[in-house]
């Protein structure tokens, strides 16, 4: 990650929560210990944050507390070819006439660019995608109440809702913070507990996560294994991780990822 796309990350993370740490800034990043110390003491020199002990904190808190994790407009600087390859992938699996949730992420907005001659009703917690469907498609579009995380771009509320407890779908499509052996993980409670309600809403759980996602982690645990469907990912998925999935019963589509296939997921 570029320092640029760093210094956003973390200037993001300080406005979420009380104080940003050290560690928590690393695994944001991926970067070393000692660049995520040098890149606060720059931001602190700036004035855009304030150096604390173990971390860093924001010089002027928001009312609202934002959600922890990189903010979309990082996230979609990353991996986007092989994003745009796995989205297309993934309304490949849509019919006309199905219901479908489509959870927030940036993964999971590449879908809306395939789905704009399809006729669906699309349930979706994503600013971003509802945006895109309605002014680009004839789908049929829901969205949940709650509060927009313009960071994130999705749509959340801490008292669950009506709407989305009502809407069956025959899939979900979601992204994640990681995929591992005791399953997907998120960054943010509020993240988990939205997609917890939505989850159960569904046939069939499709999980869109490029192959870092199997190397990334976090302390919280949406879902195991066993209550996936499948996994759509690209080439770059290692042996060990192939394995895992086939051990637990989910289908794996591996996607192509060449200038051609890229080319054609655009057009």
């Amino acid at each position: 990650m570029h320092e640029t796309e760093r210094h956003r990350v973390i200037l993001a993370a300080v406005q979420a929560r009380p104080v940003a740490t050290v560690a928590e800034l690393v695994d944001m990043t991926g970067t070393s210990e000692a660049t995520i110390r040098r890149d606060i003491a720059a931001l602190h020199v700036q004035g855009q944050l304030r150096r604390v002990r173990g971390g860093a904190e924001a010089v002027n808190p928001p009312e609202q507390g934002g959600l922890m994790g990189r903010p979309f407009s990082v996230n979609e600087t990353i991996n986007m070819t092989a994003k745009r390859a796995i989205a297309r992938a993934a309304a490949e699996l849509c019919r006309d006439g199905e219901p479908i949730i489509i959870n927030g992420g940036t993964t999971t907005y590449q879908m809306v660019h395939h789905l704009t001659a399809r006729r669906l009703s699309v349930f979706t917690n994503s600013f971003a995608i509802a945006e895109f469907l309605i002014q680009n498609s004839r789908n049929s579009v829901v969205i949940p109440g709650g509060t927009i995380y313009r960071e994130q771009n999705v749509i959340l509320s801490p008292f669950g809702g009506v709407v989305a407890s009502h809407f069956y779908a025959k899939r979900m499509f979601i992204g994640c913070q990681g995929i591992g052996q005791h399953g997907l993980m998120e960054a943010d409670p509020m993240i988990v507990q939205s997609e917890l309600g939505l989850i159960g809403q569904a046939d069939e759980l499709i999980v869109l996560a490029d192959s870092s996602k199997f190397s990334g982690r976090s302390s919280l645990i949406l879902c195991g294994l066993d209550r996936i469907t499948a996994v759509i990912t690209d080439s770059g998925i290692r042996d060990a991780d192939r394995q895992m999935l086939e051990t637990a019963g989910v289908r794996l589509i591996v996607v192509e990822t060449s200038a051609e296939a890229v080319r054609n997921s655009v057009a």
